[in-house]
């Protein structure tokens, strides 16, 4: 024991040395350089891929150390710490680990990771480990478990609540989607005896009255680790709900980066009226596509009680809607109904309780112009065989009439936002290869700067003439459904094989959508099937800091107001999990547009290598280039240059401030943690390697396919 012991601090008493560290009572007086960085190692794992996913969405800095890939950057003394100016530097804030030792017993790389912790006082996070003594946990087999998790209810502990969960009301939900499949595996233990350790997250153990820790703190020689004993990955809504706590804990809540939960709701052709899916035709008449003789349209539109409806939703939701509006809607319904349109004139005297987009005067198909006489249509071609293309004059008096429509009428506009109908102008695969060329100086004739595209054909953000591309998330609640028969009729259409009556629209695309075993029953497939499945969708964006619009119809507000149980479920479900000081973002779209318009450019200038981030005490230093928003989040009470920064969110600040170029000085408040001047010589811990961690099947999930309008 003598000599192990012996051995292990000349270890660390050799790494202080090689750092040209000062040694003795010298330097207990030196405040060190922390870099604002993660070092992430990774062994391929799902639990650590879905941390660098987390530290990558925040636009967090982070070195990633991949342990399958011969050649990689050896972990020692020279690559964790150096000196600059004299000051001793530590290159990371925190360190990532996919278990609690994934090195092989002996390693001089976890020897030299442990001693730098030490000196340090750099936390490690444990992905997802063993429950073991070594992570500070009784074995599973001295009374706990390891298993499944699946639908598991686990709590956050008063700890965790008065720590880095705060933001969590207290209960942590696991996913149990489909029954067949095992979709979380974890280890469920209690504390060592004597053990400094304080779980932050537990489940009661299957048959018994105690529990177990799923996440916990373990302070041990001089050394802090966050011991995770499940497994995930990014997409789970377990981890989503924990992954700002695990960066919170990792980064002493003083990081570059920042990540809030998000959800906006634009609801397209207000005013105008939505053709019905025919059950019968299994299409929609009024449709190009919809060429059957005997397809009659019988169209969906809003009534003032479905306007009432919707005002005493947003109000007992606190949320409010997007409404994208078509003003030639309410002037044809007007020319065919003696002047009158009930709902035209509620809208308007409620014009308030909403906000509102440009959509187009008449919803025009605004790319090239179709060929309709085959299906699919295609594009109509000239006599020299190029594309006839909408021109720009069209283009722009839909953009401006709409406008004036919507002026007249007193709409409180942001003159810069567009919605095309059916996102036309852009690119449309496979009939339209590229934009209509007139689409973007008829853009610019009308000063739009922001202009909604289909995520599901773009994800990303591009420019278009003046504007920039705002992707919306498109919902699998079809524009053509007014009621709730109508709906999963078109829903089976879709996702079920040629064999069972279906479109086979899933067995063509396997790639993106899968086939439902059976037909839905349209009594209750909805509320069944759909619902939870669309609500799940749309959270699971909601949880990963995505600030992207989803959008609907007016005809799902109307009849059955099939869109409700969806938004309901997604509004619901996060009030049930966050606490008060995380609230949901509601956001307009020209505001979202900025903010994924920001990241890009913070994600860019990460990459590029121009951003270098530091604290030493209670100082945050940021140099980057001039004019790039720098975003950070920091402890209540932070300053930026003397005057407080950021925006209060989920128990600390955050937000952007713009950079001169100078060094941008923030300043935390006295109360926040500094790390550690370097700390006396101390034992490193075992370093047997960790027992394998079982990694269960992965969830195929269904894609939605949703027809566009």
């Amino acid at each position: 024991m003598k000599r192990t012991l012996r051995t292990t601090l000349l270890t660390v008493g050799a790494l202080i040395a090689a750092l040209g560290l000062p040694s003795g009572a010298a330097h207990a007086d030196t405040t060190p350089r922390v870099d604002l960085r993660v070092l992430v190692v990774n062994d391929g794992g799902p639990s650590t891929d879905a941390i660098a996913a987390e530290l990558t969405a925040a636009g967090m800095p982070y070195t990633e150390i991949d342990l399958t890939r011969s050649g990689r950057p050896v972990i020692d003394a020279g690559f964790l710490a150096d000196t600059v100016d004299g000051r001793p530097r530590a290159r990371f804030q925190a360190v990532v680990l996919p278990n609690d030792n994934p090195f092989p017993a002996g390693s001089a790389e976890m020897a030299a990771l442990a001693a730098y912790e030490q000196t340090y006082d750099v936390p490690q996070v444990d992905a997802y480990t063993y429950a073991r003594p070594e992570a500070g946990l009784q074995y599973p087999t001295q009374g706990g478990y390891s298993g499944s998790v699946d639908g598991v209810r686990a709590e956050v502990t008063a700890a965790g609540k008065a720590g880095p969960f705060g933001y969590l009301d207290g209960a942590v939900p696991f996913e149990d989607n489909d029954p067949a499949v095992g979709e979380s595996y974890a280890y469920l233990s209690r504390p060592v005896a004597g053990a400094d350790f304080t779980p932050y997250v537990e489940a009661t153990i299957p048959g018994r009255s105690t529990k177990g820790t799923l996440v916990g703190e373990f302070r041990h020689d001089g050394r802090r680790e966050l011991v995770v004993t499940f497994v995930y990955n990014q997409y789970q809504q377990q981890f989503r709900l924990l992954a700002r706590g695990i960066v919170e804990w990792m980064t002493g809540g003083v990081h570059l980066g920042a990540s809030r939960n998000y959800f906006a709701v634009h609801v397209d052709d207000m005013l105008a009226a939505d053709d019905r899916w025919n059950t019968e035709l299994n299409c929609t008449p009024g449709d190009v596509d919809c060429t059957d003789p005997g397809a009659t349209p019988d169209p969906i539109r809003m009534t003032p009680a479905d306007v009432d409806h919707a005002i005493a939703w947003q109000n007992s939701k606190d949320f409010t809607l997007d409404f994208a509006y078509n003003g030639a809607g309410s002037v044809d319904h007007r020319e065919d109904n003696n002047g009158v349109d009930e709902l035209a004139d509620k809208l308007i005297a409620d014009r308030d309780e909403f906000r509102w987009i440009n959509h187009t005067y008449t919803h025009a198909f605004l790319g090239c112009v179709q060929d309709t006489t085959v299906v699919p249509w295609r594009c109509a071609t000239n006599a020299d065989g190029s594309t006839r293309w909408v021109s720009r004059n069209d283009i722009s008096d839909e953009i401006a009439d709409n406008r004036v429509w919507g002026e007249s009428a007193r709409l409180p506009l942001e003159n810069g936002e567009l919605v095309t109908g059916e996102h036309s102008g852009m690119k449309v695969l496979p009939q339209q290869t590229e934009d209509n060329p007139n689409l973007a100086p008829a853009l610019d004739d009308n000063d739009i700067t922001w202009l909604a595209s289909d995520n599901s054909r773009e994800s990303a953000q591009r420019r278009i003439g003046p504007a920039t591309t705002v992707p919306r998330y498109p919902m699998n609640i079809f524009y053509n459904a007014g009621r709730v028969a109508e709906q999963v009729d078109e829903y089976n259409w879709i996702y079920t094989s040629r064999a069972q009556g279906g479109s086979g629209i899933c067995e063509d695309n396997p790639a993106t959508t899968t086939c439902l075993p059976a037909p839905l029953d349209t009594a209750t497939g909805y509320a069944d099937v759909i619902v939870p499945l669309e609500q799940r969708i749309a959270l699971g964006h909601v949880l990963a800091n995505d600030p992207k619009p989803h959008f609907i119809h007016q005809s799902n507000l109307a009849e059955d107001r099939i869109a409700y149980p969806v938004l309901n479920g997604v509004l619901d479900g996060y009030e049930a999990l966050f606490a008060d000081n995380t609230p949901l973002v509601n956001l307009r779209m020209k505001d979202i547009g900025a903010e994924l318009q920001r990241r890009a450019l913070w994600r860019a200038a990460l990459q590029d290598g121009e951003v270098t981030a530091y604290r030493i005490g209670d100082a945050v230093t940021v140099q980057a280039q001039a004019g790039l928003a720098v975003t950070a989040t920091l402890p209540t009470g932070s300053t930026v240059d003397g005057a407080a920064f950021g925006e209060a969110y989920a128990g600390a600040v955050s937000g952007w401030t713009p950079s001169t170029g100078a060094p941008l000085s923030l300043t935390l408040p006295a109360s926040a943690e500094a790390p550690a001047a370097h700390s006396s010589e101390r034992p490193a811990p075992a370093t047997d390697p960790a027992p394998e961690v079982r990694v269960p099947a992965g969830v195929t999930e269904r894609v939605p396919y949703t027809p566009d309008k």
